[in-house]
């Protein structure tokens, strides 16, 4: 089902943003576009501006510079003529003249002597400096350091009083010694004359040519009030001595000047070419106007077609989309949404018909939905209820609602009448529905030719249709006009038909016919969900017992408990190992059984927690515990095992616990058998076999009373070894049950008389007898009950000590014969009375170490005693031994 519109907008799911989207990738790249041809033309007219400066200011560097390397050629000439050298004031005349002839802008030329007095001086007048110290000056100590001509930084003379720049030239003799200087005064006024010419094409632009000395000053520039001064304050004073560069600087005002620098290698100086970056960048920002004008206009251009194609596409298709999610989700949305709508159901072009055909759209999915809802609710009731007859009434009246009709039944076989009989209406009359019985022959009935056809009948006027003549009176009578018969299909129920009737004629349409047919598909389901149930029932019924019933006779104890914990199921055995009853049992969680079978464990809680481990693991596992119980100690096996359903999940967990005592004790009485039959017969063996040998002896001659010796010796251990094997025998036959009786009337006293007289070893005390006189005689198997006496007596003897005495006492007591052999011994501790009676179990005592035997007689006693249907058990006594045993008086029948 739809829901609300998230708002978070993904324009994978957004027309709008789709659009928005593919006109920035149309704009975006143009304005981009746009935006670097501007970056790009701004670069290279500023970089054309820059690079015009850049060659004026060459061009002017170039020509000062040649200027300046004539003036050095001039002064290093003079350096050598021989009136210089000498100081001949006619000869440096004559020559300063020509000099000054041929230079119109040298106003001054003069020689200084080493100590820096003025010696001659051209033109003399009008004033004159010779004799003037100069020697303070910077030329002449730059001079007194340097083989090359050097040039000053500008200055003001002293003798023409005017500004000026002095390329200066040392004069050395042959031996390198300093002689003097001869020097020109360069007039700064004709290169400033240059400046101005050069500036004056370029008015009134604010364009200005300087050239800077080596300390910076200004000594040419258009405006002779700035010569000797610093270059404008605020501008970048670093330019000197650099590399030509073109930069923008600000000067105090704040303006910004475009500075193009180029040096003049040959005097250190540099030419400075300034002007307004407003100026100079006039074109270049107008175009950069332009462009963003252009762009501007644009992306206006742009933002006004997106903003009608917003409100004229965009918005309604939102408004369309958000109606079409509303259907079928909220009424009352769909109301406003609805609403909304309705502006644009009036246009003319296509999203007018498109809002026109969603609303229709909109209206028929309501119907369908509400068809479907109905059809939904119908199959939720068949699925979840087994009561067949709610179904079918809960289908007639959904069908009513959503066809429109005035009646609805459905007719199915009734087995007992074998007649098509109502089972559920809606609109009929009770008399109807009590009356109508329909022939599965009828050849004309709608019902019958849609149940043999598989096929909806329909009648649309039963007053004109000819196949409906016969029934007419039925109609007429119920007050109907047209029906419509689907038949219900269903395997394993009676075949059945739904009806629907309409009090006018009525054709039914391809879409009426489908629903109908729905409705009959659920009824169908319906009826045989009721008839598989009821199938099912019984054969689960009786599975479930049989399952229970082999779970309950199981000889292990079974805990079968769901992933909770729960107890699901525990058979007979695992309520008698925990000692519970079944009510009780499953009350209790299953680990709160398994705590109780572990609770006579050694460690209860270290075990109980080992197992709750062990049946949380999904691979089964076993475990053995030693457990005390009230019976005795037991030994308990544990299985765990997972419980899955057919696909494998786990469902629950499972445990068996086998009961491993009878087990345990057999194989103790296999390893006992074992070891004591190969000690007993191993000594009288060895005992035969070596008297024997020795009478055998070919080198020895024995006399007649130690050959008799020898003999008697191995007839004792022959007669040993014999009652060993009747008593292996005799156990055999009581553990198999095969123990046959040669029951015989026989009286008590003699059988214990003969007991006491065959008895070896015989008591040392001897015994004393207590036998009523009065017993009858007992129907008994005189050679088994007088075995068991004899052993009695036997045991006495040996364990209870040379010196002890034995009382044989024998009275009737509940229609019982109870016979007591008791000695004045050690006695038997009283926690192994209970085993004292098991096969080849002999107590560790002191006596009974020093005494062989097997560990079989009270065991053989016990089953000859039993098997005359009485009991022997040991009695309580305060020193010595008491055994009892009961015999019954009366003879045993033979039925």
């Amino acid at each position: 089902m739809i829901g609300r519109p998230s708002h978070r907008i993904s324009i994978r799911r957004d027309l709008g943003l789709q659009l928005l989207a593919l006109y920035l990738l149309f704009v975006g790249p143009i304005a981009l576009a746009g935006v670097l041809f501007d970056a790009v033309s701004r670069q290279r007219l500023e970089a054309d501006v820059r690079a015009a400066d850049l060659a004026l200011a060459r061009a002017i560097a170039l020509e000062s510079n040649d200027a300046l390397s004539r003036a050095i050629h001039t002064v290093e000439q003079l350096a050598l003529t021989s009136a210089v050298r000498q100081a001949d004031s006619t000869g440096m005349e004559s020559l300063f003249a020509n000099v000054a002839l041929a230079r119109p802008e040298v106003n001054l030329i003069y020689l200084l002597d080493a100590q820096g007095i003025m010696l001659f001086h051209y033109p003399i007048e009008p004033g004159s400096t010779v004799g003037v110290d100069f020697s303070f000056r910077e030329y002449f100590q730059q001079a007194l350091q340097s083989e090359h001509a050097v040039v000053s930084r500008g200055r003001v003379s002293p003798t023409t009083g005017q500004p000026v720049a002095t390329t200066v030239m040392p004069i050395r003799d042959a031996q390198g010694d300093f002689l003097g200087v001869v020097a020109t005064n360069l007039k700064l006024e004709s290169l400033s004359e240059t400046m101005a010419a050069i500036a004056a094409d370029f008015e009134p632009s604010g364009f200005r040519v300087s050239i800077l000395d080596a300390a910076g000053q200004v000594i040419a520039d258009p405006d002779p009030r700035a010569l000797l001064q610093p270059l404008s304050p605020g501008l970048d004073d670093d330019l000197l001595g650099g590399p030509s560069t073109s930069s923008i600087g600000v000067d105090q005002q704040g303006d910004e000047w475009l500075l193009t620098y180029v040096p003049i290698p040959s005097a250190g100086w540099g030419v400075v070419v300034q002007r307004p970056a407003a100026a100079a960048f006039a074109s270049v920002r107008a175009f950069h106007q332009g462009m963003l004008l252009a762009l501007a206009a644009f992306l206006g251009g742009g933002l006004l077609f997106w903003l009608i194609l917003n409100r004229q596409l965009i918005r309604p298709l939102a408004r369309l989309t958000g109606f079409s999610q509303a259907i079928g989700v909220s009424p009352e949305e769909l109301v406003s949404r609805r609403n909304a709508l309705t502006p644009l159901t009036r246009r003319r072009d296509q999203m007018g018909q498109l809002s026109r055909s969603l609303v229709h759209m909109e209206e028929v999915i309501e119907r369908r939905l509400a068809e479907l809802s109905t059809l939904l609710e119908t199959g939720k009731a068949v699925v979840s209820t087994l009561d067949s007859q709610a179904v079918l009434d809960i289908i007639v009246d959904q069908t009513i609602r959503l066809t429109r009709a005035d009646r609805c039944a459905i007719v199915a076989l009734d087995p007992a009448s074998r007649a098509f009989r109502i089972q559920a209406s809606r609109g009929l009359s009770q008399a109807y529905t009590d009356r109508l019985r329909i022939d599965p022959a009828e050849p004309n009935s709608p019902s019958m030719r849609a149940i043999r056809t598989g096929q909806p009948i329909q009648v649309t006027d039963t007053e004109e249709d000819p196949t409906y003549v016969e029934l007419r009176p039925r109609s007429r009578a119920e007050g109907y006009r047209a029906l419509l018969a689907v038949p219900l299909t269903a395997q394993h129920a009676p075949p059945a038909a739904l009806l629907v009737y309409y009090g006018e004629p009525h054709a039914f349409t391809e879409r009426e016919v489908e629903l109908v047919w729905s409705f009959a598909n659920h009824a169908a389901m319906a009826i045989e969900n009721a008839a598989l149930f009821a199938h099912s029932d019984v054969r689960l019924q009786e599975q479930t017992r049989r399952l229970e019933a082999l779970m309950e006779s199981l000889a292990d104890g079974l805990i079968l408990e769901d992933l909770e914990g729960k107890v699901l199921f525990c058979n007979r055995r695992l309520c008698s190992l925990v000692e519970l009853g079944p009510e009780a049992a499953r009350r209790l969680p299953a680990s709160g059984l398994r705590s109780r079978l572990l609770r006579g464990a050694e460690k209860p809680a270290e075990a109980t927690a080992r197992l709750e481990q062990a049946v949380r693991l999904p691979e089964s596992q076993t475990l053995e515990w030693t457990v005390e119980r009230s019976e005795g100690e037991s030994s308990l096996r544990f299985h765990t095992f997972a419980v899955t359903d057919a696909r494998g999940l786990a469902i629950g967990h499972g445990l068996l616990v086998q009961d491993r005592t009878r087990d345990r004790e057999l194989d103790r009485m296999k390893d006992s058998l074992i070891a004591t039959v190969s000690h007993e017969l191993r000594t009288p063996l060895a005992a035969i076999k070596g008297y024997a040998s020795t009478l055998l002896a070919d080198d020895v001659r024995w006399d007649a009373p130690s050959q008799r010796e020898f003999l008697t010796i191995i007839s004792q251990e022959t007669d040993r070894l014999s009652s060993l094997v009747s008593d292996l025998l005799d156990l055999s036959r009581i553990e198999a049950g095969t123990l046959r009786l040669a029951r015989q009337p026989c009286l008590l006293s003699d059988l214990v008389q003969q007991a006491i007289q065959r008895a070896r070893p015989a008591p040392e005390g001897g015994v004393r007898l207590e036998v009523d006189s009065a017993l009858p005689p007992l129907h008994v198997d005189r050679r088994q009950i007088e075995a068991v006496l004899r052993n009695l007596i036997e045991n006495a003897a040996k364990y209870a000590g040379s010196a002890c005495s034995v009382t044989i006492t024998a009275a009737a007591e509940d229609g019982l014969v109870v016979v007591r052999v008791i000695d004045d011994g050690p006695g038997i501790p009283e926690h192994s009375s209970a085993r004292v009676f098991e096969p080849f179990v002999r107590l560790d005592l002191p006596l009974t170490r020093q005494t062989p035997g097997a560990g079989l007689g009270l065991s053989i006693c016990r089953g000859f005693v039993r098997a005359h249907g009485g009991e022997i058990w040991l009695e309580k006594t305060i020193r010595g031994t008491s055994v009892a045993v009961s015999l019954p008086l009366e003879e045993p029948s033979l039925a």
